[in-house]
């Protein structure tokens, strides 16, 4: 299956689109290269050929003879909506509505959407399902739920969107990021042996591995069209609900040594639990591999093998919001995150430039 994957150089793009490509898909990738400065180690010796290009920018020339888009290249989390959230929107809602109408437009089958539990927001059940009202509480979740209300009614014989609400991220990859639960707690306890929680840890979170969400995407580009077609799968398993102390407790049993505190509520009242009972009972071959403990374990190995420092860790390019702040202070980027610089066009010396060949008539 020949494969559009948007954020091929983001932290999942660069796990996912090798898998994709050792599982025998033909791979085009789409990043615009905001953090691809955020390269931690090697991870790979496969690439896809990625195309540098904003998702606005996208044309329906570069979908031709794509049967499926995997869709993921937004602004990520939530301080980085907050940031701008009017450009949020331009990107995350309407550039994704604009690239699912190019894509049907332009006859691909498939459209797999990056969704996020976070559009459960402040639950009231025990565990939300897919059925569940949507609670979104940030510009970011905001921004998911009104990609889902816009692309549900495109679907037809031709246009099979399916929706991945992934619970949150963490794991290793090539493309770091450390502004998420699990993996900044890891990179805490081993630059400062400390995990100091600025909150009392009780709100719940479902989190769940990269690989096992690169796992779902490819069951679903798999899978019988009728199984994933028009379908909102929640990306995970039940048993990985955690509450964010219990989170902080797992690394500190595999960083021996960590000296963990919490403080008190910090306000932040987004607190869920999901079932994931719908895509490990529907979706083919779909189960997870992973767990907290087994992640915070592939930090520690990782750390000790790349003698990871201090400044490795808190370096911009790891950080969503630091990269892009330090992108809109050196003017690199414009007011609506737009690549200000071009590469000056090289010109040969004239004695280096190939003579020109005659046309006889």
């Amino acid at each position: 299956m020949k494969i559009l994957v948007t954020g091929t150089e983001g932290y999942l793009g660069s796990l996912l689109a090798p898998l994709l490509i050792q599982n025998g898909h033909e791979v085009i990738g789409v990043d615009t290269g905001f953090c691809k400065v955020g390269w931690l180690y090697n991870g790979t010796n496969i690439t896809a050929k990625t195309l540098n290009k904003d998702i606005r920018h996208i044309t329906s020339e570069d979908l031709q003879g794509v049967e499926a888009v995997v869709h993921m290249a937004e602004l990520s989390n939530d301080p980085t909506g907050q940031l701008a959230p009017n450009i949020t929107y331009e990107i995350n809602h309407q550039g994704s509505v604009r690239l699912a109408k190019l894509a049907k437009a332009a006859g691909v089958e498939r459209f797999v959407y990056m969704s996020s539990c976070s559009v459960y927001g402040v639950a009231t059940e025990d565990y939300v399902t897919e059925e569940s009202a949507v609670n979104p509480q940030t510009d970011y979740a905001k921004c998911k739920t009104l990609v889902e209300r816009d692309l549900k009614p495109m679907a037809s014989d031709r246009f099979s969107p399916t929706f991945l609400r992934n619970a949150t991220a963490y794991g290793a990859s090539p493309r770091m990021r450390f502004d998420i639960v699990l993996n900044n707690l890891a990179g805490l306890a081993w630059t400062t042996n400390e995990i100091k929680m600025t909150s009392d840890g009780t709100p719940w979170r479902p989190l769940v591995h990269a690989l096992d969400i690169c796992k779902a995407i490819l069951c679903t580009l798999n899978a019988p069209k009728e199984i994933v077609h028009q379908q909102v799968f929640n990306v995970g398993d039940t048993d990985h609900n955690y509450q964010v102390k219990e989170i902080a407790e797992t690394i500190a049993q595999v960083f021996k040594g960590c000296e963990l505190s919490f403080g008190q509520s910090d306000g932040d009242n987004r607190s869920y639990r999901v079932s994931f009972a719908k895509i490990n009972q529907t979706l083919p071959g779909f189960k997870c591999d992973w767990d907290a403990k087994r992640g915070a374990q592939q930090f520690y190995d990782l750390f000790n093998q790349i003698d990871m420092s201090v400044e490795t860790f808190s370096f911009r390019g790891f950080t969503r919001l630091k990269q892009l702040e330090y992108l809109i202070k050196t003017q690199q980027i414009d007011q609506n995150f737009f690549w200000t610089y071009q590469s000056p066009v090289v010109s040969l010396p004239e004695e280096e430039k190939e003579p020109a060949i005659a046309v006889l008539n």
